[in-house]
């Protein structure tokens, strides 16, 4: 089993995760990390927190000359900004200051709930922790998790597809050439003709003090037919790989295929037919077998079946407002504006970096669980051993 546990706060020194299961003999590298954190902090509409960071990642156990070793492996994302806050977050207790105490908690955060549940007087201590600043490290674990996937031939992509109700068509091409034109937009879009239009929304919800949210897309190439299971509820892929989205800060939906608009459609035209044919040529692991449409996402009955798998994750505008909602200071139970933190005013396409961390992390787990070993080279022969009973069923 595949799995992580991250710690610290937005102003700390340091973001720090640690993966467990790892298998030995697969290819790390600190570079293909970098450029994922990087991609994290692009994006038009990112605020002022991306200016002061530049994010890298430190591999302080694990990896042995560019290979993982079999053993935990930790990953380390400084905080730039940590000089200016180190006595407001120091852990030493005559650096305690309660003038500095955030008690006007912000709609949509987790301030006040956070601050009930954990008997906080400072919603500081609740705003560290749950800030999608934590989202940086989890990068870092999913782009290891990504190279682990590459190994066996799956790639994780994907690209925005809204931003603030203007919807983006993608363009009938094929998955890996819509990730290539992606890349090259400030959006993350690959629909370059309404880049403008989302751009221009954007500047007038900042100029007015508000925020967009947005859609993205995640695919999932490669995935052999398989992964995940029908016989529980806690093993279903598409359940896990819902839950991983819903983790995300500000994720509110996830779609698997047609999602929702399966609901609208008669059945006729939500479910992939099945047809076979010996003589096709093998795409994926699925052999003769194929589907005629994929409205299913890739994901039946709980298990990944050979196509590509295609995810939606729906994010709210961020809460943080520079036009404050109304609030109440939970001291003196005041009605006042709620404190305002340095924000974004639209972080879809970080947030679509995120999801395809979050779901690559998920896909490597679910591939740990099937096909399992301690080595590259042992879970390669378990792998080349399915894949050949599949071609022949």
């Amino acid at each position: 089993m595949l799995r992580y546990l991250t710690a610290g706060e937005s102003h700390g020194p340091q973001l720090t995760a640690i993966i467990e299961g790892m298998p030995s003999g697969i290819p790390v590298s600190a570079d293909a990390i970098n450029r994922e954190l990087f991609r994290r902090q692009q994006g038009y509409g990112r605020g002022g927190r991306m200016k002061i960071e530049s994010d890298t990642v430190e591999i302080l156990s694990g990896v042995r000359w560019g290979e993982s070793i079999g053993s935990p492996v930790t990953l380390v994302v400084k905080n730039r900004d940590w000089p200016n806050w180190r006595e407001k977050m120091s852990p030493l207790p005559e650096h305690r200051d309660d003038s500095h105490a955030v008690t006007r908690p912000r709609p949509g955060h987790a301030d006040l709930s956070g601050a009930l549940k954990y008997d906080h007087q400072d919603a500081r201590n609740v705003l560290e922790r749950s800030s999608a600043r934590e989202t940086a490290v989890r990068v870092a674990v999913g782009a290891v998790a990504k190279q682990f996937l590459g190994a066996f031939g799956i790639r994780v992509g994907g690209y925005v597809t809204e931003v603030g109700g203007v919807a983006a068509l993608t363009p009938d091409m094929p998955i890996e050439e819509c990730w290539s034109l992606a890349e090259e937009s400030e959006l993350f879009c690959c629909d370059l003709a309404v880049e403008a239009e989302i751009k221009g929304a954007i500047d007038a919800a900042k100029a007015d003090g508000d925020t967009l949210g947005g859609v993205v897309e995640v695919q999932v190439l490669g995935c052999p037919p398989g992964l995940g299971s029908y016989v529980q509820w806690d093993r279903k892929l598409d359940a896990r790989l819902a839950m991983a989205l819903m983790s995300i800060q500000a994720i509110k939906g996830v779609e698997v295929g047609i999602g929702f608009e399966a609901a609208r459609r008669p059945g006729s035209r939500v479910h992939d037919e099945i047809c076979r044919d010996a003589a096709r040529p093998e795409q994926g692991a699925t052999g003769a077998y194929y589907h005629t449409t994929n409205n299913a996402g890739g994901i039946e009955g709980g298990m990944s079946n050979g196509d590509p798998i295609l995810l939606r994750a729906a994010m709210k505008p961020i809460p943080t407002l520079y036009k404050p909602l109304r609030s109440v200071d939970m001291r003196s139970h005041e009605p006042f504006e709620a404190a305002v933190e340095r924000s974004d005013t639209c972080a879809v396409p970080a947030a679509l970096v995120v999801a395809e961390a979050v779901v690559a992390l998920e896909i490597a787990n679910a591939f740990l669980e099937k096909f399992g070993g301690d080595s590259l080279g042992e879970i390669r022969r378990n792998y080349d051993g399915y894949r050949e009973q599949v071609r022949n069923a």
